[in-house]
């Protein structure tokens, strides 16, 4: 199905930022690469075969009886079972063979230990793998992220449009409510939440969700107040359609433009805000795949310098890739770029 003129357009006007276009695809790669994160870092073989029989331990939990142990839960790292099914067959490992919270029991020094071959970014304080715990706080900083984002655009433009197309009462009502509301420190909420409550990536979300909508709702007001008196909405109103309809059909899709642009730095802070919130510790629980916990171990390990680096550089590369995303977003809707 070809574009109109106006998508056609913004598109060229994307595609003519390179930093961004190129960022857009570097990120969805990284993305995707992370989402099955068991098929590329687990302590468990993708593929096994053993006596002619095949089985798919990164799918399910198989007994060691299975591969002549006795054991209710198969380690396929023992040197007995490795045997074993070598002996019978062959085991397909991933590329990283360790899951994000498999712990290395011969590590080449005390943890965390330098990076070797076996351990490429080497071990946290705990033995672990770096990369396999890099790999699976990705693809949870990221979900997050978008899961936060989605939420607070519903939200956010939801309540923007309500306020901008009624003005009035309406409208300065929900200004003062929001201009207190945004002045409740989030910090300490979560952290009487955190001494309530057990942490957990829900009840983190629900609290982020609380604050994070507002930047969204000031564009899209912004957008109503200018839109709802406009000769295309009052011809609308004079031909008896009603305010929701006007709403959705009419300005709605004008009041997306700006929020469009503003959603990968949304996304971004979201993700700087768990972040940050893993960092001092009342974030997820302990023992998540946690970027921001990777950054706290590198601050209490100045000895290992390679924990603190590699938070930071995931980090860095990850909301800077967004940022730039965000900045060709903004040049694609901008109506006063005409396209190459």
């Amino acid at each position: 199905m070809p574009l109109s003129p106006l998508h056609a357009r913004r598109w060229r006007n994307f595609k003519a930022n390179r930093r961004g276009w190129w960022s857009m695809w570097i990120f969805l790669a990284l993305m995707l690469l992370s989402l099955p994160a068991e098929f590329l870092a687990n302590d468990k073989p993708i593929l096994v075969r053993y006596q002619g029989a095949f089985y798919t331990p990164v799918l399910v939990d198989y007994p060691e009886s299975v591969f002549g142990g006795f054991l209710a839960q198969t380690d396929y790292r023992d040197p007995v079972i490795a045997e074993a099914i070598e002996a019978n067959g062959w085991m397909i490992w991933p590329p990283i063979r360790y899951g994000n919270n498999t712990i290395n029991r011969n590590p080449p020094a005390p943890a965390p230990s330098v990076p070797t071959r076996e351990n490429w970014l080497g071990t946290d304080e705990q033995a672990r793998d770096v990369l396999a715990r890099v790999v699976y706080g990705f693809r949870l900083s990221v979900l997050f992220g978008l899961t936060l984002t989605f939420f607070s655009a519903l939200i956010g433009v939801a309540a923007g449009a309500v306020q901008g197309y009624f003005g009035g009462w309406v409208d300065l009502g929900f200004q003062r409510f929001i201009e207190i509301w945004a002045g409740l420190p989030v910090l300490y909420i979560l952290i009487i939440l955190a001494s309530l409550i057990e942490p957990s990536a829900f009840s983190l979300l629900i609290v982020l969700l609380l604050f994070s909508w507002l930047p969204l709702a000031g564009v899209v007001r912004a957008e109503f107040l200018r839109a709802r008196n406009l000769d295309y909405v009052r011809a609308a109103r004079a031909l008896g359609m009603g305010d929701v309809e006007i709403m959705w059909r009419h300005i709605l899709p004008n009041a997306m433009v700006a929020t469009l642009t503003l959603l990968p730095f949304v996304l971004s802070a979201s993700i700087a805000a768990l972040t940050a919130l893993d960092f001092l510790g009342f974030g997820l629980p302990p023992g998540s795949p946690s970027l921001g916990e990777l950054l706290a171990q590198g601050k209490a390990n100045l000895q290992a310098p390679w924990l603190g680096i590699t938070g930071f550089m995931v980090i860095a590369v990850t909301l800077s890739l967004l940022i730039f995303i965000g900045e060709a977003a903004r040049d694609a809707f901008d109506p006063k770029k005409t396209g190459l």
